[in-house]
């Protein structure tokens, strides 16, 4: 079902959204599903996850960990000590998008020929 964003604005500027393209926009991201795969298995520094995502840089790494945390997805917890430490997680919201991602992975290895792990 969709909703209509902007309901105060005359009918031809408003706009109808439904929830798969409200979700679209909150994954979109070529490392945003990795991110949140990996962080769904448990709290990982930034140098982590960037081990982990080989191929993405630092600022786009930041970049798209801001927009998860700006989304409620993802917490960054920074510590007070030196060198700077700075941890991320998922948040409860982040936590409910891990059934999805399993679904999407066991989608991947039904159609990918993916060997069973």
């Amino acid at each position: 079902m969709a909703r209509t964003l902007f309901q105060g604005e005359p009918p031809e500027e408003q706009i109808e959204v439904c929830p798969v393209t409200e979700t679209q926009n909150i994954i979109a991201g070529r490392w945003k599903l990795i991110i949140l795969w990996h962080l769904s298995k448990q709290t990982r520094r930034f140098g982590e996850l960037q081990k982990l995502a080989p191929g993405i840089s630092k600022g786009i790494l930041t970049r798209q960990l801001r927009e998860l945390e700006d989304d409620q997805m993802v917490h960054r917890e920074v510590y007070k000590e030196v060198p700077p430490k700075v941890e991320y997680s998922l948040t409860p919201k982040g936590k409910s998008f891990i059934p999805v991602l399993d679904i999407m992975g066991e989608w991947g290895k039904k159609h990918l020929n993916w060997p069973d792990s």
